[in-house]
This record gives structure tokens, C-alpha cells and sequence, in this order.
């Protein structure tokens, strides 16, 4: 008995809650409309901006700016030929760059996008900031934050709204939604999935490649990202990131459809 109305649950769930991710065209899992999670997203990025510190290098803020403005763009233009822009409803825009050794750059649910200077000499110049520029904005706009919050709240809270669960338990779902969105910041946040990672170096390299940015850049940045970790990344099955040896070979072979969308 038990068994049948588990099922039947999961099937609602996932009739209710079924969404598609843009240009990979995966179904996921979206309990959480964008008037609910966006405010909260909102208010923890203006938290970590105002923690800073934001960098006084006036030209890489720019750069930062700037890429960051021809990605929009260009998914803007994806979603407008596709008659989907109704699905970017409430993004606000930003970018900032943060003075910090961190090696990392993220992207909240709504288009705030956070790069630390620790990862600009592995980009090697404003083609590598469209690299990381395209796939963290890849993972907003594939709503992955909102699909790892969606399956959290399901499994800690039932089928309970946002703000229901704010309204229970605030403390634990701020702290699934730091979780959930995958900031790189220093307490302790979660990655995203390996299949998370893969859809979003997918959907990137098309968006930088809209943009106008040479796709084949992404191959020679995680090349670059191998060399810095000496060998010393996990292996892949033990890591939610897929190894680099794999990203490349994927990205790869993605080069051929991203480069039908690439006008220098």
C-alpha cells in the first residue's frame, strides 16, 4: 500500500513540478516560482557585495561588466527567437567583481553574477571570462538552483511553498538555499551535480559563442584549470565536478554546435 502511494506522490510531483531547461531540453524538477526564490537570491548577493571586498581594478571590473552584458545579450536573444523571454521574468542583471585569492566566480537564481580576481589569470583575458562568464550564467538560466532547492525542500520539508517553509524553519532553508544555488564562499556550500555542471558547459559555450566569443577558448581555459591543480583533483566518481580530462573531451565535442552560433 505504502509502495502504490509512493508512486502515485512521485508521479504528481512530477506532472506538477516538470519544467524544461532551455537548449539542452532536459526535464527538471521546479517547485519554486521565480516571485518567491528571486527576493531571497537577491538579498543573500547583496549581502556577500557588500561584504566584499569589491576590486579597485577599474579595468577588470569593467572586462567583468562587460562580458558579462554580451552574455545577457546573447541569452536574451536566445530566448526571444525561442518565445521563451516570459521565462526571464524578475532576472535583475548584475556583476561584480570581488578581490579574492578564491579560484571560483558564481551566478544566483536572477542574474547576480560574482567573480573573484583569484580566477582571472586562469582566464588569461576576456575570451577565459566569457568561458566562466557563460557557464556560471548557464547555471541561472538552466534554473539549477532552483531544481536543487526544489528536490531539498521535497525531502525535508514535503511539498510545502517557499514561503511556507521560511515561515517553519527560516534558518534551515536559507541555509538549503546557500546550498542549493552553489556559492562559492567560505562556509562550506555545496557544487552542483556532475550533470548540473555538464548542462551548464553545454548551454555556456553556445551563449559565448552568441556573444561573440570562440567557443574553442573553453577547451584551452580547462586545459589551463588542469595544469593548476597539478593532478591533484579527486577522481571523477568521487567528485560531483566531472574531471577535467572528461569536460574537455565533452567540450569538444560540443565545439561543432557552438560553432554554427559563433560570429567573430
Amino acid at each position: 500500500m505504502f509502495r502504490k502511494q509512493y508512486l502515485v506522490w512521485v508521479i504528481t510531483l512530477f506532472f506538477v513540478g516538470c519544467s524544461t531547461v532551455p537548449i539542452t531540453g532536459r526535464k527538471q524538477l521546479k517547485l519554486i516560482s521565480n516571485n518567491e526564490l528571486l527576493p531571497l537570491s537577491f538579498g543573500q548577493y547583496k549581502e556577500v557585495i557588500e561584504a566584499g571586498p569589491l576590486s579597485t581594478n577599474q579595468e577588470q571590473a569593467e572586462m567583468i561588466r562587460r562580458v558579462g552584458n554580451k552574455i545577457k545579450s546573447a541569452a536574451e536573444k536566445y530566448y526571444a527567437d525561442h518565445h521563451i523571454s516570459s521565462k526571464l521574468s524578475g532576472y535583475q542583471w548584475e556583476f561584480n567583481l570581488i578581490e579574492s585569492e578564491q579560484v571560483n566566480a558564481w551566478c544566483m537564481p536572477g542574474g547576480k553574477v560574482a567573480f573573484y580576481t583569484g580566477i582571472l589569470p586562469i582566464c588569461a583575458g576576456e575570451n577565459g571570462v566569457a568561458v566562466v562568464m557563460g557557464h556560471e550564467v548557464a547555471h541561472a538560466l538552466a534554473n539549477h538552483g532552483n531544481e536543487r532547492m526544489s528536490q531539498g525542500m521535497v525531502a525535508q520539508f514535503g511539498m510545502n511553498s517557499l514561503g511556507a517553509a521560511l515561515g517553519e524553519n527560516p534558518s534551515q532553508t536559507k541555509v538549503l538555499f546557500q546550498q542549493a544555488v552553489g556559492m562559492g564562499t567560505q562556509v562550506g556550500m555545496l557544487k552542483f551535480s556532475r550533470g548540473n555542471e555538464s548542462e551548464s558547459d553545454h548551454i555556456g559555450l553556445i551563449l559565448m559563442a552568441m556573444a561573440g566569443y570562440d567557443p574553442s577558448e573553453a577547451v584551452e581555459f580547462w586545459k589551463r584549470m588542469d595544469a593548476l591543480s597539478g593532478g591533484k583533483q579527486p577522481m571523477e566518481f568521487l567528485s560531483t565536478h566531472p574531471s577535467h580530462d572528461t569536460r574537455v573531451a565533452d567540450l569538444k565535442a560540443l565545439l561543432p554546435e557552438a560553432m554554427k552560433h559563433y560570429k567573430p
